[in-house]
């Protein structure tokens, strides 16, 4: 299966890694719904690949992403409520929060690269990734409340990431601040004073990531994501299921004859 064909997004694989790079350096790549639709795609193209083992997410030109694209946002203002009733701007907004639901429960392991802005919506692609990296130096923010508006896709999973305290404490103010506290507050997971020490942070967590087990990987991200939305017996029991099906499958297989052999494992459908 082929990597769609995208104008807002650079597109690249390597070694079992997909860099998605946000290409709209121009808007400090500000969201488009074109953008927001090759992302989709992009995921779609690669949640049944195997060899697809993490999906780095960065932005051109110093920048991660400004939020979303005000044209839009103006151009959906003008337009009368669809046939469903729905207001257009709603319409546009919903795109928002199930494309970022789509990232949020990819079955690869997703790595944000912050640099430069980190703002609304890019806030929100932060808050979703399984690892956030940063610059010490970007500006994460949550501008939306000051223009007037809510961050009505992203606050669910602000919360989430975040915890409910601080959470309102950045709606309520904004939310600025820079790369070496987003770590304190536990919205990023490393920082880096430079480029070139942020780009050891990536090569070193993407050495990480390639140790485990794609299927093992998906498998605990779904029991992740379930947890407070299924009953809590009920989610145990299908995880043991789960870890049955994955001790007898060919990854656990290897997995354990790699460790009795003390070897790295190579793991079936991907590059060990």
């Amino acid at each position: 299966m082929s990597l769609p064909e995208t104008e807002h997004l650079r597109l690249s694989l390597s070694a079992g890694v997909l860099t998605v790079l946000l290409d709209r350096p121009q808007v400090r790549n500000a969201m488009s719904l074109q953008t927001v639709s090759e992302l989709e795609a992009t995921f779609t193209a690669v949640a049944d690949r195997r060899d697809v083992r993490a999906v780095v997410l960065r932005g051109a030109g110093g920048h991660f992403c400004a939020g979303g694209d005000i044209k839009d946002m103006a151009a959906a203002r003008g337009k009368p409520p669809g046939d469903d009733g729905k207001d257009a701007l709603a319409v546009v907004n919903r795109r928002f929060g199930s494309m970022i639901t789509q990232v949020d429960r990819a079955p690869q392991a997703v790595v944000a690269v912050c640099e430069g802005a980190v703002l609304g919506g890019g806030f929100g692609l932060a808050c979703v990734a399984d690892i956030t990296l940063t610059l010490a130096g970007a500006k994460f923010g949550l501008p939306e409340t000051g223009l007037g508006i809510p961050p009505a896709q992203i606050a669910p999973f602000l919360v989430r990431r975040l915890g409910l305290s601080q959470a309102r404490r950045l709606a309520v103010t904004g939310g600025r601040f820079d790369g070496d506290r987003a770590v304190a507050i536990g919205l990023a997971h490393e920082v880096a004073e430079d480029a070139e020490a942020l780009e050891g942070l990536l090569a070193a967590t993407l050495r990480q990531i390639l140790r485990c087990a794609p299927g093992a990987v998906a498998q605990t991200k779904q029991l992740m994501n379930n947890v407070g939305l299924v009953e809590l017996e009920v989610l145990l029991d299908g995880a043991a299921d789960g870890f049955a099906a994955a001790a007898r499958g060919a990854e656990g297989i290897e997995g354990m004859t790699a460790f009795m052999q003390k070897r790295e494992p190579n793991w079936p459908g991907g590059e060990g």
